[in-house]
């Protein structure tokens, strides 16, 4: 990468960085319960890579989505006209930041998100600033489970970067019922071979 292509990666990563801080900070006053999770979480994890946008998981439970769809459609502009009901039918709000970041709110409910929210920490970007990001373990989870072509270029990352610190037991903990539910149980093998090959080039 030449230096012209370094600092435009730079730029576009402090834009996102940019808008996650400007979703963090309405989340704070709000009290909500959250957590950065994709590109923001992969950045912190494993191998940095471009991303573009910022994907958060925001705990609103069953039932109670409208009031955090109407605060935070308040806050940002909404990137479709029918967003609320984009939203309710797909769980996940579009959004976008001041700067033109695209901010995707992932509306959590299940007990897996709520853990994963509880397991999150700071993770400094700068000399005054810290996003809220999920831990190793859970974006290993997330990322196995959307079981995309990027997901596991992404979780070969994460597996060198992190090595044996990974609680492989607690990852499989919260995957395998999830597989479960999604009726994909092979993926749990893939994963497992995938740790173990890691671990054997260590």
């Amino acid at each position: 990468m030449n230096s012209s292509e370094s600092s435009g990666r730079r730029a576009v990563i402090n834009r996102v960085f940019q808008a996650a801080l400007e979703l963090q900070v309405v989340c704070l006053a709000q009290k909500y319960r959250f957590c950065f999770i994709g590109g923001i979480a992969v950045q912190r994890w494993g191998e940095p890579r471009l991303t573009v946008d910022a994907d958060l998981t925001l705990v609103t439970g069953f039932g109670n989505e409208k009031d955090f769809i109407q605060t935070l459609a308040a806050k940002f502009r909404t990137r479709r006209p029918d967003a609320a009901e984009f939203a309710l039918d797909k769980r996940v709000l579009l959004l976008c930041a001041s700067n033109g970041v695209f901010l995707d709110v992932a509306l959590a409910g299940l007990p897996f998100e709520e853990r994963t929210i509880e397991r999150a920490s700071p993770w400094k970007i700068s000399a005054d600033a810290s996003l809220t990001t999920c831990g190793a373990e859970d974006l290993v989870v997330h990322k196995a489970f959307a079981d995309r072509d990027l997901d596991w270029l992404d979780l070969k990352g994460i597996l060198q970067r992190q090595g044996t610190q990974l609680n492989v037991d607690l990852i499989f903990e919260e995957l395998r019922p999830l597989l479960q539910l999604k009726g994909e149980p092979e993926i749990e093998e893939r994963l497992r071979k995938m740790i173990a090959e890691e671990r054997l080039s260590e």
